[in-house]
């Protein structure tokens, strides 16, 4: 079974209609899979107090007909944990991302964000991952990237490389500004790292 897998959004309608296109030209039977941070959160983490809002356009970026696009299952990321923690109110989309689990799995794979994890650096990168299984997809970073047992492995775009066996991490990239996304082979346990 295939797997699209695609994160990192951030409210670029733009960009996610250029990789949902690709996914369909490449691999129109894959299950897409979002890896968190669909939506843009407009009000930084250091600018957070306790006030709460009642409007979500007054904390995220909305473009029309952006969320028609979203229909796919995701785990939640970083902006919608802060759009979540800033707003009060019972608006549907509000619930929809309320209800965004923060794993959850896909035939032998894990999805999670990759914001609960450890990162720090120069260049800032992930510094520890505190997660069972293999292979895990995530984003954050922003990086399309694997990891083996640790060690960062050189990536192209369209090849194939496996995931089988140790620690896998792989990091999807991110939509908005990249249009990044991976095709992931269940069956062989491959990744294909792509670009638009």
């Amino acid at each position: 079974m295939y797997y699209a897998l695609l994160g990192d959004i951030h409210s670029s309608k733009e960009d996610l209609e250029k990789v949902l296109t690709d996914i369909t030209e490449k691999s129109p039977e894959a299950i897409r899979v979002g890896t968190g941070d669909l939506f843009e959160c407009t009000i930084s983490k250091r600018d957070i107090t306790d006030k709460k809002f009642t409007k979500l356009e007054d904390v995220m970026i909305i473009p029309e007909g952006f969320t028609e696009l979203l229909s796919f299952p995701s785990v939640s990321g970083n902006q919608e944990d802060r759009i979540l923690m800033l707003t009060e109110m019972g608006d549907p989309l509000r619930e929809k991302l309320a209800t965004l689990p923060e794993t959850f799995e896909i035939a032998d794979a894990k999805v999670v964000h990759g914001h609960q994890w450890e990162w720090g650096g120069q260049p800032w990168s992930l510094v520890r991952a505190e997660e069972h299984g293999s292979p895990i997809f995530y984003g954050h970073s922003h990086t399309s990237g694997l990891l083996l047992n640790g060690t960062r492995q050189q990536i192209e775009f369209g090849v194939s490389y496996d995931v089988i066996g140790g620690k896998v991490l792989v990091n999807v990239g991110a939509v908005k500004d990249d249009c990044e996304w991976v095709l992931y082979d269940s069956v062989k346990n491959t990744v294909i790292f792509m670009k638009v």
